[in-house]
Order: C-alpha cells, then sequence, then structure tokens
C-alpha cells in the first residue's frame, strides 16, 4: 500500500485513544510554537491538539482518502494550511528555516531514505526550533502489520538518536514509550499475524493499562518499549 492508497481506517479506531494521545502530547507541548508543521496527519487526531499551541499549522497528508476529510476538519480554522504531498517531495521544496516545530507520530517509520528526510526537516526547522518525533521501537516487534502499513523499519533508541544528530539536530531528550504496550503486541501482532486493530482492545488499553504505563514512566524510564519519543533542537 502506498502512502496515497492509504485508507486510515485504523485511524478511526484510534481516535478514542484519549489517554494515549494526552500521553503523547504531554512530552510534545513544551515545545510546540510558533509556526508548526505536522507530516502524516491522517485524520486530525494530533493536529487538534498542536492547533492551540501554533501560531500557524501546517498539515501535509498524502492520503487521497484522508485529505478531504482533514480539510473539513479545519474549515473553520483561520491559521491551518492543508497540503496533499509525500514528505519527502514537501519537505525538499521548503525554504530553509521557515518553521519553529516539526511533528512527526508515526510517519518516519514509512520513509524509506529516512536519513534524508531528517536532513530536510532540520534543514526547514528555525534555529532553536524542534523537531518531535514518535516512532515504533524494537525492531524484534516487527509485524505483518508493519509490512501491510508500509514501515521500513522499527527504531531502536541509538539507531534513531544517531540519524537524529547526524542530521544537525541536538538531542533534548528520547526515551521509550508504552512498556506495557510490548507484550500485547508481540503477542497479537508479531507472533499471531493480526493486521487489523480490535476496537475493544484499544478502548481497554486506553482506559486501563494507558494511565498505568505513563505513571510508571513518569518516574523510570523504561530500557525498552513499543515506541520512541525523540525531541530535538536545531
Amino acid at each position: 500500500m502506498s502512502n496515497t492508497d492509504y485508507e486510515g481506517r485504523d485511524l478511526e479506531i484510534l481516535a478514542d485513544m484519549v489517554n494515549y494521545y494526552a500521553w503523547i502530547m504531554n512530552a510534545f507541548a513544551p515545545y510546540v510554537a510558533g509556526r508548526t508543521i505536522e507530516y502524516g496527519a491522517g485524520s486530525g487526531n494530533v493536529s487538534e491538539r498542536l492547533l492551540p499551541l501554533a501560531s500557524h499549522l501546517t498539515l501535509i497528508e498524502p492520503s487521497s482518502f484522508l485529505i478531504d476529510p482533514l480539510r473539513a476538519r479545519f474549515a473553520a480554522s483561520g491559521n491551518v494550511a492543508i497540503v496533499a504531498e509525500l514528505l519527502e517531495r514537501h519537505a525538499a521544496l521548503i525554504p530553509d528555516e521557515t518553521f519553529d516545530t516539526v511533528v512527526l507520530v508515526n510517519v518516519l517509520e514509512h520513509v524509506e531514505d529516512d536519513r534524508a528526510a531528517l536532513a530536510n526537516l532540520l534543514r526547514i526547522l528555525k534555529l532553536g526550533g524542534h523537531l518531535l518525533v514518535f516512532v515504533p521501537a524494537m525492531e524484534w516487534l516487527t509485524s505483518r502489520f508493519d509490512r501491510l502499513h508500509g514501515h521500513f523499519r522499527r527504531y531502536h533508541k541509538t539507531d534513531l538518536v544517531s540519524k537524529v544528530e547526524a542530521a544537525g539536530g541536538e538531542i533534548v531528550h528520547c526515551h521509550y514509550f508504552d512498556l506495557f504496550g510490548v507484550g500485547p503486541w508481540f503477542m497479537l501482532n508479531t507472533a499471531l499475524g493480526m493486521t487489523t486493530f480490535n476496537p475493544a482492545m484499544i478502548r481497554f488499553h486506553d482506559k486501563y493499562i494507558v494511565p498505568l504505563s505513563r505513571t510508571l514512566e513518569s518516574y523510570v524510564s523504561p530500557p525498552f518499549g513499543k515506541n520512541l519519543i525523540l525531541i530535538a533542537k536545531k
């Protein structure tokens, strides 16, 4: 499946994960300011949480299935621009130092040449601006779900940090995320080969497991997790 063919049915299910998105935004919010761009905006689940923090928000979404609903969702927002384009093509044409904040949530793993993409993303950031990245982690968790959804890789912390630093980013912090999500992902997706999300299980995880994980990980940074969060400064 190409990015332009992505229908986003899983995003409809994930939209109900209010605790999960709140947890991600808790890490991102202190660094979101000014002219902000989100690549792979999808259906706007993260975008609507970025909007109150940014002076202007640009949303990039390549999927022909998602772009019109995304435009409709933000039609009343005068400080939102929406562009139907792939990250690689769009970022390559943006002038240097255009944005204060660049956001990617579950996007970088879809980019084959992530090193080149990161170089462009750091290039379009203003000096002192921030790159905010959320990606799937642990290569041994790679599943049929990953492959069907166009993931070229899952990341380990050292790998992601080295690529961002090579692109010119200064790491503010990088840590594993959702330790308690590793077991269910491995059993259901990696071992059993599930390729869709179960809505009931998603709601259970968000209501009961996410608050527990968030509390624990606020005290102790886990040695591994289902995802990685990275904040980098230019």
